[in-house]
């Protein structure tokens, strides 16, 4: 385990230097200038002169290679730079941010592997059924509808016309302090938007591998020694057929940060979502390359525990092979 760990963590250092590399590639060739977007209003009638010096001050106005080596060195001392669009330390808007997105983010996962899990599993065990059949006409029907479009939806009758929950925010307009009722309340419909979104894949892997699991030779001599259909169904079928799905967690994180950036904006949560969007319009370079490292970090962490996840559930699986 450790081995591969080590392994991974080598094989991430030339993936997120080419990464900051290109993020800052992409910038560069951006139509959108950073120094108008950081003057606002004022750089329309802002001289030439104010303008270039405005332009060295923030740095752009060198060649990309040294650009993007300076911001690296500064980056591995801890010191990520200064945001021209939020006007204050990367550190800092990342910090304020981070929490509630991976508070967002983290329900989410949980409810779409328990949800997809408990449906997959009842559909497996009556395939062919009428709860196999609506539910997996849902989730192929899921599969194609954007998160922005669910959670459009989601406002307009939860919210408009049934009047149940908040929404949007993190607390009521009304409020000046931060609870953890309010932000319960707030959480609920960007989360299960969000985990509805990712629930599709998590049922459908499920389904499949249990169904193959029950006609398996282990599953039918047990059932043949008497066992209980539950007890066959959790203690030998599910834990064969999650296997599959394990591996399918790390490849839903990129699909799951998209997904969360969509629906922060939808239901104006405040995560990380508004400050990608304003980095990536103005040209926050500092900003941009934080987040996007943010990101790939978290889809090779993904990938590195479902391997993990997987060895530790099929020991027939070497670590260090």
């Amino acid at each position: 385990m450790a081995r591969m760990a080590g392994r991974r963590a080598l094989f991430a250092v030339p993936v997120l230097l080419l990464v900051t590399f290109g993020v800052f590639a992409v910038a560069a060739a951006s139509p959108f200038d950073p120094v108008k977007a950081y003057a606002g209003t004022a750089g329309l009638t802002a001289s030439q002169e104010n303008l270039d010096q405005l332009r060295a001050n923030l740095g752009v106005d060198q060649p990309l290679v040294p650009r993007w080596w300076g911001w690296l060195t500064s980056a591995l001392t801890g010191d990520l730079g200064d945001s021209s669009v939020m006007r204050q330390p990367v550190a800092d808007v990342i910090a304020e941010r981070i929490g509630w997105s991976a508070l967002l983010a983290a329900t989410a996962f949980a409810v779409a592997i328990l949800l997809g899990t408990a449906l997959g599993v009842l559909a497996a065990r009556r395939r062919g059924g009428w709860l196999d059949r609506s539910v997996s006409a849902a989730a192929y029907t899921l599969e194609a509808a954007p998160a922005f479009w669910l959670g459009l939806l989601a406002i307009w009758f939860f919210a408009l016309e049934l009047g149940v929950l908040p929404a949007g925010g993190l607390t009521d307009t009304a409020s000046e302090t931060v609870t953890f009722g309010q932000v319960a309340s707030h959480l609920v419909l960007p989360a299960l938007v969000l985990g509805v979104s990712q629930l599709p894949w998590f049922f459908l892997y499920v389904r499949q591998g249990v169904a193959d699991a029950l006609d398996e030779d282990p599953v039918r001599g047990a059932r043949a020694r008497g066992l209980n259909e539950r007890t066959v169904l959790l203690g030998h079928a599910l834990r064969s057929g999650m296997l599959p799905m394990l591996t399918l967690i790390g490849s839903r994180v990129p699909e799951l940060i998209t997904g969360a950036l969509l629906v922060e904006s939808v239901f104006s949560w405040p995560g990380i979502a508004a400050a990608t969007v304003q980095a990536a319009t103005s040209v926050d370079f500092p900003l941009l390359a934080a987040l996007t490292v943010l990101a790939t970090a978290a889809v090779l962490l993904g990938n590195l525990l479902s391997d993990l996840l997987y060895g530790l559930a099929d020991p027939r699986v070497g670590f260090d092979g």
